[in-house]
């Protein structure tokens, strides 16, 4: 496989920072690359049409709009959660991220937004949603899904 189709398996190094140039991860120069198959929901849409057609050894750098990456920030996703399903001995802070499994067995990252004598709010959308993002990747390997 010359070029990266859908299905395809594909290595990559890449660098992820908000539209601002903030940095917010990658694979480090000496780092292993990621490795997923284009396609199959473990990237952004926006990024998966952005790899498509590209070659070993290209780069690129790519603008991904929030709603093709991770989506909008949507406060519906936030619930009130009982104190009792933290563990007792952390001190819960605005900010804090954990796991959670859902009724279908399923892992979720939440983040708490706030704690209170009702509860502990927290905000089950991805992190990085709302933010338009920028990828520099470049290819390494591609080969069948």
């Amino acid at each position: 496989m010359d070029r990266i189709e859908t299905g395809a398996r594909v290595r990559f190094h890449f660098t992820l920072s908000l539209a601002d140039g903030t940095y917010v991860d990658g694979t480090e120069p000496d780092g292993a690359p990621w490795e997923v198959v284009v396609g199959s929901g473990d990237l952004p849409a926006g990024l998966d049409r952005c790899l498509l057609g590209l070659a070993v050894g290209e780069r690129g750098q790519f603008f991904v709009a929030a709603a093709d990456a991770y989506g909008e920030r949507d406060d519906r996703a936030r619930e009130i959660l009982p104190r009792q399903d933290f563990p007792a001995d952390v001190d819960l802070i605005s900010g804090m991220a954990f796991s959670f499994t859902l009724p279908d067995g399923q892992e979720a990252m939440g983040q708490v937004v706030a704690v209170g004598a009702g509860g502990v709010e927290v905000d089950f959308t991805h992190p990085l949603a709302g933010h338009d993002l920028m990828f520099d990747v470049q290819i390494v390997a591609i080969g069948r899904g």
